[in-house]
């Protein structure tokens, strides 16, 4: 156990593990969206206990081994107060574990070493907490567990669940609550989300996520629709007890008409507890639904009320949780998927495999990198997990050694055949098709479009993917085209005459488009509009700009001796600044530029389908040269940086307001900075330049500048 070596660490730490368990419940207890595995999660809190036994002086109020589950979030559904708190349990990951446990309830009841201790073993199932409550056998109330002090009422939803009879059978105590856990069945799991893809509903990650989903509804007619079931586990409020041991009860309980465990089994020994659990475990995958651990409770209900709890668990119960399942499998395939960021992603294609119960035959395989520390290839046997029971991934190559040929991560896009590159330093590859790749294209004309590109007011994110998917929008250049639509737009639901006119009109009046915008609005990786704006200051045209980077393109050689490195698809490479290499020259001239941008723009025009795009829009739109008209002021020549909140205008209109004043607006502080100007909450940049002993004036100021220059 790695512990920090000063209080002050520990007790950050304590905070930051603080801040994130209680993320996690918050998104499993109270949105049923985790973003982790559980293994993940209870790392976390394991992490926290350890802490917390180093450093007992330092647990926090908010401290995760105080809280159970997690308040009740903003819901249509009654909030109740439980009558008896509901507790969650301890965890045990190792047969060690559960031995310490079965010591220490011993020691806390003084026993002595041979005396037995008998505990109860069952499934740990999982699903939601509930929590029924019967008076004289008749069901008037059922709450989830919350944050084991309030839950939601969910009684009439509950009534629609058959598993939970609304009269118990036999002879019942006056009060008594059953606790259990609401779950759904894989099998109708499967079929659920099948329905639910089948009418574009919403698709559930598990069935844990599926039953919680269900139960919580404000409609009982939409729980009644889903397939719910229900296992008693234990109980709470009670008028009376009539059994002395767990074992017995839980058998009651089952008489009353409640399900319980097929799995309940009662240990007289920390050995039988340890085979009953592995017992379990191997039979997992073929069970009706999930469990992730098995459950052991004291027997004997006068030795429970006598160990009492801690914070929030019993000292008298332990979840001993399964490892993540893994399975055996062989990879059939690698195939390439393509975001709408450009970014190469790697699925496996598997054989398909039973994992704690789901049949898997997808699974990510993140990136190029992890492909080589795996090693893996079409044809290998791999060992599959499922982290959390819910992310399939792979944790081993088995034919690692097996002589096949290694495989080779694409250089070209599947979707459009463009480059496909990495830059150094990342590990993502990314086509360099933009605009023509299908998977990027819609979010590549909304950038085209938005306000800093060229702004075209009307078309926005909604329209663009309407008329993407009518076939309408496939390139920059067919926004130009629109005009020859106008009576097809009208037959568009929505659609009249003066939005239609507007909207033409507003595409009209970008003919002739600012060349620095129409620059930046074809997304060029690294041409941002700072950047755009330097280029066409440099080239004034855009022909210019295009000629001048085919040129510098055709100067890179492999391995050169020259000092400018530019990486490619992860191989070093450089440029050969030498002879032919005057127009490179000129493009690293300019402040801001460097290798990346000058690869970048390289790469695009080096793209055959990127320059007709490029052509084809050119067709359509004549951006006049570029000139900034510039006055003579303090700052001409000058670099200057904008940073915290703007208060008389937009970040835009200051850094046009400095390049009119004849001066360069970068994006960050650096030793060539020569003035900062800073609004409200102006953070790191302002820092840097105190650090770098660089002029910092007020927006007030800058104002004055502007004044001042006429």
């Amino acid at each position: 156990m790695n512990l920090p070596t000063t209080e002050a660490d520990a007790a950050n730490e304590l905070m930051r593990l603080a801040r994130q368990i209680a993320h996690h419940n918050r998104l499993y207890h109270a949105e049923d969206s985790p973003e982790i595995s559980d293994a993940e999660y209870d790392a976390l809190v394991r992490r926290n206990n350890e802490l917390e036994a180093a450093f007992p002086h330092l647990v926090r109020d908010d401290s995760p081994s105080r809280k159970v589950g997690h308040e009740v979030a903003a819901s249509p559904l009654a909030k109740v107060r439980h009558d008896q708190r509901m507790f969650s349990l301890d965890n045990a990951f190792s047969d060690e574990d559960v031995a310490d446990f079965v010591a220490r309830v011993r020691r806390f009841l003084a026993l002595p070493e041979h005396a037995e201790v008998a505990l109860t073993a069952e499934d740990k199932i999982d699903g939601l907490s509930c929590s029924l409550r019967y008076e004289h056998g008749q069901l008037v109330r059922a709450a989830t567990r919350g944050d084991g002090e309030v839950g939601e009422d969910v009684t009439a939803n509950v009534r629609t669940i058959a598993d939970i009879p609304a009269q118990l059978t036999g002879k019942v105590p006056d009060l008594f609550e059953i606790r259990g856990e609401v779950y759904m069945a894989k099998e109708d799991f499967l079929a659920l989300n099948a329905a639910q893809e089948a009418v574009e509903g919403k698709i559930f990650a598990n069935p844990r996520n599926a039953a919680a989903g269900s139960l919580r509804q404000k409609d009982p007619n939409v729980t009644a629709a889903r397939p719910l079931r229900f296992l008693a586990w234990g109980w709470g409020a009670a008028s009376e007890v009539p059994e002395v041991s767990q074992f017995a009860m839980m058998q009651r309980i089952g008489e009353w008409g409640l399900p319980i465990s097929p799995l309940l089994a009662r240990c007289e020994s920390v050995e039988a507890m340890l085979t009953h659990y592995n017992a379990i475990q191997r039979r997992r995958a073929e069970l009706g639904y999930d469990i992730d651990g098995v459950v052991y409770k004291v027997d004997r209900l006068d030795w429970q009320e006598r160990l009492g709890f801690v914070a929030k668990a019993p000292r008298w119960g332990i979840a001993h949780k399964f490892p993540a399942e893994r399975a055996e499998t062989t990879l059939e395939a690698i195939d390439i998927q393509v975001g709408r960021t450009g970014k190469l992603t790697p699925v496996g294609r598997l054989t398909p495999v039973t994992v704690g119960g789901v049949v898997v035959s997808n699974v990510t395989l993140h990136n190029r990198d992890e492909i080589a520390r795996l090693g893996v290839r079409p044809g290998d046997r791999v060992v599959i997990q499922r982290a959390g029971d819910v992310i399939p991934q792979v944790v081993e190559n088995l034919t690692r050694e097996v002589p096949r040929e290694a495989y080779h991560f694409p250089d070209h896009c599947p979707e459009c055949r463009s480059e496909a590159v990495a830059e150094e330093g990342e590990v993502d590859v990314r086509c360099t098709g933009g605009l023509i790749c299908p998977a990027q294209r819609t979010e590549r004309l909304k950038h085209f479009v938005s306000r800093a590109a060229l702004d075209i007011e009307g078309l926005g994110e909604k329209t663009i993917d309407e008329f993407f998917a009518l076939g309408w929008l496939e390139s920059p250049a067919d926004i130009f085209r629109l005009k020859h639509r106008r009576e097809a737009i009208l037959g568009r639901e929505g659609w009249k005459d003066k939005s239609v006119d507007n909207l033409l009109a507003a595409i009209e009046a970008k003919r002739e488009p600012d060349a620095a915008r129409l620059l930046f609005g074809l997304g060029i990786r690294h041409v941002g509009a700072v950047t755009a704006r330097d280029l066409l200051k440099r080239f004034v045209t855009l022909e210019k700009l295009r000629e001048v980077s085919v040129a510098a393109r055709q100067t890179q050689t492999p391995f050169a001796s020259s000092e400018v490195e530019m990486p490619r698809s992860g191989v070093s490479t450089s440029l050969d600044t030498n002879g032919g290499g005057e127009s490179l020259s000129e493009l690293l001239s300019i402040d801001g530029i460097g290798p990346a941008v000058v690869e970048a723009l390289g790469d695009f025009f080096h793209e055959a389908h990127n320059v007709a795009v490029w052509e084809d829009l050119l067709s359509e739109v004549s951006p006049p040269p570029y000139v900034v008209e510039t006055r003579d002021s303090a700052v001409a020549g000058k670099t200057v940086v904008f940073t915290g909140a703007l208060e008389s205008m937009s970040r835009d209109e200051a850094k046009a307001q400095a390049e009119r004043l004849g001066a360069r607006a970068a994006g960050s502080v650096s030793a060539k900075t020569d003035l900062v100007v800073a609004g409200p909450g102006a953070g790191s940049k302002l820092k840097k330049a105190a650090e770098l002993g660089i002029e910092v004036i007020d927006e007030a100021a800058w104002a004055e500048i502007v004044r001042a220059a006429g």
